[in-house]
């Protein structure tokens, strides 16, 4: 953790100020300590570089073994490939330079893949997740200039509101008990002006029957398990090429057509494992920016890729 982060942190309970306890340090990083909290005396500790606002993942709980055990396959910086900025650049339709020097959250940071995007242009980003991903984000890039990780709850943010110039969550609210819950959390904690942009799944019609089947017993084995099943979609690439065969397994039972093995196996395994999965229609998201006093909403690509501006003082989203 860097001691900068104290500038928008704040008790997630009772927004109160906190003060930093450090107890060991590497550099410009405070590596184990703690924070309490000036007015319930609430204390929440730093453990691995990370300040800690819940103590386990809860109902995310997978996301938190995937991204230890996939920790570094979604990286641009490792992989050799642009997949996740490209990714970004979608969702969001923020420019490098519209970035530089925002104050950024990122909601869901799982292993940090768009957070190093956002980092690499300039951005001051901070990192959010439920479970012990926040963990496999450290080792990835939580010594980065610009980046601070933060375990945290989403419905809980231990942020103050409007403090943040904008938001994204790529691929999260959608895995939340209740994503139109946590889209009004995340949106408060941007400025007026700020952007506001999400990427969720969209409800596919029938074809969600077959997979949603399949997951009333995936999301119930043991997550080893449920790893070493997924690792079927790497040979089955193949038949599931094929024009007329692949259309009919993969509506039967999806896997990730992805190039990339390793990245094949990860997909595979992220759709299996999720306790919540919702499907979304693009009405349903419209009206949650509507919901929050969001305006200029733009429809982006497929699945669903949207953004907008909070409704007043339009001066702080990042350039286009």
């Amino acid at each position: 953790m860097k001691p900068a982060a104290l500038e928008v942190l704040v008790c997630p309970t009772c927004k109160g100020a906190l003060t930093m306890i450090e107890t060991a340090r590497r550099g410009g990083e405070i590596l184990e300590g703690a924070l309490r909290c000036h007015d319930c005396i609430a204390l929440f500790p730093i453990v691995r570089g990370v300040p800690r606002f819940v103590s386990a993942g809860s109902y995310a709980g997978s996301f938190g073994y995937q991204w230890k055990q996939f920790r570094s396959v979604q990286l641009d910086s490792q992989n050799g490939r642009d997949e996740s900025r490209r990714s970004f650049l979608e969702t969001t339709g923020w420019t490098a330079a519209g970035l530089r020097g925002k104050r950024v959250l990122d909601a869901g940071v799982g292993a940090g893949r768009y957070a190093e995007v956002a980092a690499q242009a300039g951005a001051e980003v901070f990192g959010v997740d439920l479970t012990e991903a926040v963990d496999a984000a450290y080792d990835n890039i939580g010594e980065s200039a610009g980046v601070h990780l933060i375990q945290a709850d989403i419905f809980s943010l231990p942020f103050r509101e409007r403090t943040f110039d904008c938001a994204y969550s790529i691929g999260v609210l959608h895995h939340t008990p209740d994503p139109r819950a946590a889209f009004a959390c995340v949106t408060a904690s941007v400025k007026p002006g700020g952007s506001v942009a999400v990427y969720l799944y969209k409800h596919p019609g029938p074809a969600r029957y077959g997979p949603d089947l399949i997951r009333s017993v995936t999301t119930r084995l043991p997550l080893p398990l449920v790893r070493a099943l997924s690792t079927v979609a790497v040979p089955l690439y193949y038949p599931y090429r094929l024009p007329l065969l692949g259309k009919v397994l993969q509506f039967l039972c999806p896997i990730s057509l992805h190039a990339d093995w390793r990245t094949r196996w990860l997909d595979t395994f992220d759709w299996y494992t999720p306790r919540y999965q919702w499907k979304l229609s693009h009405p349903q998201v419209f009206e949650w920016f509507r919901e929050n006093g969001c305006v200029e909403i733009e429809i982006a690509r497929e699945p669903i890729r949207m953004r907008g501006i909070r409704a007043d003082g339009l001066t702080q989203a990042p350039s286009r």
